[in-house]
């Protein structure tokens, strides 16, 4: 067998198709940019979530799987209720991503939702976390999100490839003068 066959095969082997997806859905879950409307300036919703595969706290943006019958926005607005107690408004729904395609077919929509800090519902939080999950809320300054990035890892974190991705874009933007 040649290299190149013995590669293909392998890759067939690494393909599969994943469990979480629902028959009815294209997407397998959402990522969520919650931006928090505050007086001071827009805010990035992010968590602090202790990951074993990385053996570390990873800062992440919030983030579930779709459930049967249900659109990205709907899971999306669903999803961060339950994780973090915020109520927000969809604005924007992305293009089907692959969260690493040279491994998976994992994929996902990323869910732009503004969070309108004046209402009742989003001043007193009641997450409604799932009995495995540990997750700590906070927010930064959509202005500073590159250098806080940098920062958390010195101080031990890891940060999530949507969470990075989305720091590189604004702080490209920013040195583009885009």
């Amino acid at each position: 067998m040649s290299k190149s066959s013995s590669k293909a095969s392998d890759a067939k082997v690494l393909s599969t198709k994943p469990l979480t997806r629902p028959k009815d859905s294209p997407i397998d879950g959402v990522g969520i940019v919650a931006i928090l409307q505050k007086l001071s300036g827009p805010e990035l919703l992010l968590q602090k979530q202790f990951r074993p595969p990385v053996d570390k706290a990873v800062i992440e943006i919030p983030a579930g799987l779709v459930d049967a019958g249900e659109s990205a926005a709907e899971s999306a607005v669903r999803e961060l209720r339950e994780e973090t107690g915020y109520h927000g408004k969809v604005s924007e729904v992305s293009p089907i991503m692959f969260n690493d395609p040279g491994f998976c077919n994992t994929n996902l929509n990323m869910v732009h939702v503004t969070v309108d800090m004046t209402l009742p519902e989003n001043q007193n939080l009641k997450p409604e976390l799932e009995e495995n999950e540990f997750i700590e809320v906070f927010s930064l300054p959509l202005k500073d999100l590159y250098a806080e990035c940098k920062r958390l890892e010195d101080q031990g974190y890891a940060i999530d490839a949507r969470v990075g991705t989305l720091a590189e874009g604004i702080e490209l933007a920013r040195r583009w003068n885009l």
